[in-house]
């Protein structure tokens, strides 16, 4: 029986240490930015104009 409350004990505490975890985090401000993550991926490559693919022409020709 001594066993159940050890295991009790561990738990709750074990709780209370990933609650405080998760608090300090949402106060530093790790939860605010959930959605560009996994939207950045799809826009990773933009479309470029022609202007930009141009190559460089050389000054000495």
């Amino acid at each position: 029986m001594e066993i159940l409350y050890l295991m009790i004990i561990c738990s709750v505490s074990l709780a209370a240490i990933f609650l405080v975890i998760f608090i300090i985090g949402a106060k530093k401000g790790q939860f605010e930015d959930d959605e560009s993550p996994a939207v950045r991926i799809l826009f990773d490559d933009e479309v470029k104009t022609d202007k930009e693919t141009e190559t460089p022409k050389n000054e000495n020709e």
